[in-house]
């Protein structure tokens, strides 16, 4: 046991010292240079000016009914409103039309497109609830909405309910004679209607 663990950490220690040579004569690379994609002359405007110029721009798409823009920091999300009759492939279109429109737009650059109608009215309520000046509570709220739609309910953990007041006997139950007075009154009536 103790020659295997030799042996082993042996080689684990050849194979590094080799691969750190290897390291040493690669230094001499050429080194890349990549241009930053941060778009850095823009004026910082306020969310809700952004917000309204985003939107603008995506209801300038043709089917596009309505939009939602909420802006958190230099990221944004942008819900559209389309006509539920479009066929699913249009709508894919249009929503890549709105991209391309908020692409151009130094504010838009970063901004997310959505087309479902679900996402669209969480926007617009987390658009309402910044408006009234609680944008983190409005934001914990639908994410805490998301989450309880996203949660699975899995029947082991559901607690049966044991109400207090409830009837420790069963009722009682018809007795024979009763129950086959109100079977047959119950099969004349749908002879009755047929």
């Amino acid at each position: 046991m103790k020659k295997t663990l030799l042996i082993t950490a042996l080689c684990l220690f050849i194979t590094g010292c080799a691969t750190k040579k290897e390291l040493t004569n690669n230094d001499n690379n050429s080194l890349v240079n990549v241009k930053n994609s941060y778009i850095e002359n823009v004026d910082r405007k306020s969310g809700q000016e952004i917000s309204k110029r985003l939107v603008k721009l995506a209801t300038s798409i043709p089917n596009v009914k309505d939009a939602t823009a909420v802006v958190l920091g230099r990221y944004a999300i942008v819900g559209i409103d389309v006509n539920s009759k479009i066929d699913r492939s249009q709508v894919g279109s249009i929503k890549y039309s709105v991209a391309e429109s908020l692409k151009k737009d130094p504010y838009g650059a970063n901004a997310v497109v959505v087309a479902d109608a679900d996402t669209t009215q969480r926007l617009k309520e987390i658009k309402a609830d910044i408006n009234k000046g609680r944008p983190i509570q409005g934001i914990m709220e639908e994410l805490a909405d998301v989450a309880g739609r996203l949660m699975p309910e899995i029947p082991g953990d559901i607690i049966t309910p044991n109400p207090k007041n409830a009837p420790e006997k069963p009722d009682k139950k018809l007795k024979s004679n009763d129950k086959n007075k109100l079977e047959k009154e119950q099969e004349d009536q749908s002879n009755h209607y047929k």
